[in-house]
């Protein structure tokens, strides 16, 4: 899939170097529980081609058409843990932080909800983050996103700044 600056295609080998640098980076990391270490990040890669085999869709590795360069991941993803709004297709971002502040997130983003109400012929998505990650929600509301619900999320510990989550919802037009 191609936006008008990004295209959202499928993960390469090529991808995983920069991604594990990316996912070790603390300030990208700063609203997870910690960063990832290099094979944490090439099993994540491995999990995401998996969920491309089983729905035909899932995470998309974002690179910058111009460049070439590979830049981060936005895409759809099952949420299946246990939550009184789950299970849900989730829409998801993560973006190296050179490409932050350039509305990458949101127009990749756009993509994603076009392809999950029309390809994929979903009825809603969700998105949550920690209730501190305000730059994502800043994201979700320009994706016309409302928040739906709190919560604490349930993979977190009780003593974690990152345990109050939100989610956000958007429905089928």
């Amino acid at each position: 899939m191609e936006t008008q600056r990004l295209i959202m295609r499928r993960w390469r080998e090529e991808d995983r170097e920069p991604f594990a640098a990316m996912n070790a980076d603390l300030e990208v990391m700063e609203h997870f529980p910690a960063p990832l270490t290099r094979a944490e990040s090439d099993h994540f890669v491995d999990r995401i081609e998996e969920e491309f085999g089983k729905h035909g869709f899932g995470l998309w590795a974002l690179e910058v058409r111009e460049s070439g360069e590979f830049i981060g991941f936005t895409g759809l993803i099952r949420q299946t843990f246990d939550a009184p709004f789950l299970p849900a297709w989730e829409i998801g971002w993560r973006l190296a932080r050179p490409a932050w502040g350039q509305g990458y997130a949101t127009e990749a983003a756009r993509q994603a909800v076009g392809y999950a109400f029309g390809e994929a012929g979903l009825d809603e998505i969700i998105s949550m983050t920690a209730e501190r990650n305000t730059r994502s929600q800043a994201v979700m509301k320009r994706l016309g996103m409302t928040h739906l619900a709190d919560f604490e999320h349930p993979w977190l510990p009780k003593d974690s700044p990152l345990l109050p989550h939100v989610v956000y919802h958007l429905e089928r037009p």
